[in-house]
């Protein structure tokens, strides 16, 4: 049976007789979850008459102004919730910051794929062209140097080049977008000038890894195959001579990197514009392969002689640093004043810088698109 209705109209004259001690012991004889339900009190949690109607009146009159409170709180709450701006939480946001700097990378990242690919498949070649160079004989005689090394020690000493060579062309690709945007910025100069400042200097920079290069020079001679088998003997062999001695033949090293950069990139674009319009993603892989091998092929021949004294001058163990024009002097004596001599393996490097820089273009320029 529900319990009797009270009433509470004639009563409100006696609402202020009541202390806060009063509503204390109320509150305190209200039910809760974990105790019976007191005397006085329904098991629904409503009051019944046999409370004193005084402080039945003055526990309705706080309990509606509570709840009043908390309903103008509530929708305030509301308002200001429906003026805050809203959190975005969608997954593309997300991964926002994350897409932003692969694409930042992407330069980087490309040229380093770029130069691996081309290493693994060109390192045999490379080798048949670094005897050339460095001994000054027929192609036939270099491969029958390799063939007497055996299949085991072809390829012997492609670490360094490996590690080299994809950190210097991400490097030579990552630095020139990076500063040919950032030179824009902050030198009113012509477009051709800011490029080819920003291919300088990438190309000084990659020369911070010129040990590697010069440890590579050391582990393909054959006259070095009884001092060190691998790639840390020849660092700890030249770190007794001194730091010096990791960047010996530097000089051309910067001179082939600077220059050989600027022509690059600067004749990339004219020379692929002068091509068939590709209509196909093949068809621009071919234009890239291309592009770029008439390019290497072109700076291998054009370099071809300071590529010839770096050897020289890299081959060697402690004792003299001589000069670029002394070592180049020498060496032109030793191979009788003839320009033919001074180019000894030329048109095997042409072959090899064709068929490289062609993988590394189009590779550089396919992974540019996906990525």
């Amino acid at each position: 049976m529900g319990n009797p209705v009270i009433k509470v109209d004639s009563r409100r004259e006696n609402l202020t007789d009541l202390t806060m001690e009063e509503i204390e012991k109320v509150i305190k004889k209200l039910p809760s979850p974990k105790t019976p339900v007191p005397d006085g009190v329904s098991a629904s949690g409503t009051l019944t008459p046999e409370l004193d109607m005084k402080i039945v009146l003055k526990l309705e009159t706080w309990l509606k102004k509570s709840f009043l409170k908390k309903i103008l709180s509530n929708t305030m709450d509301s308002e200001a919730h429906e003026k805050r701006p809203p959190i975005l939480t969608s997954s593309k946001q997300d991964i926002a910051p994350h897409i932003a700097n692969v694409s930042e990378m992407r330069h980087y990242l490309c040229g380093c794929c770029a130069a691996f690919n081309n290493i693994a498949i060109t390192f045999p070649i490379q080798k048949v062209l670094f005897r050339q160079q460095l001994y000054g004989i027929k192609t036939r005689d270099a491969v029958l140097q390799l063939r007497r090394d055996g299949f085991r020690n072809l390829y012997r000493g492609i670490l360094p080049p490996l590690m080299q060579k994809t950190t210097t062309l991400a490097l030579m690709f990552g630095l020139y977008e990076d500063l040919s945007c950032l030179l824009r910025k902050h030198i009113s100069t012509p477009e051709f000038a800011t490029r080819s400042l920003a291919a300088v200097l990438a190309g000084t920079t990659e020369a911070i890894f010129t040990p590697l290069e010069r440890v590579q020079t050391l582990l393909q001679d054959h006259k070095h195959h009884d001092k060190f088998t691998n790639t840390y003997q020849a660092f700890k062999a030249l770190k007794c001579h001194g730091i010096r001695e990791y960047y010996r033949g530097l000089v051309p090293v910067l001179f082939r990197n600077g220059f050989s950069n600027v022509l690059f990139f600067g004749l990339r674009g004219p020379i692929k514009e002068h091509l068939p319009t590709a209509t196909t993603h093949s068809a621009h892989l071919v234009n890239d392969f291309i592009c770029g091998g008439l390019l290497g092929a072109m700076l291998g021949i054009l370099f071809f002689p300071v590529n010839v004294v770096k050897t020289r001058m890299q081959s060697q163990i402690g004792g003299e640093f001589q000069s670029f024009p002394k070592v180049f002097q020498k060496i032109w004596l030793e191979r009788d004043r003839k320009l033919t001599n001074l180019f000894r393996g030329a048109h095997l490097n042409y072959h090899r810088s064709l068929i490289s820089w062609g993988i590394i273009n189009a590779t550089y320029e396919f992974l540019l698109k996906i990525i």
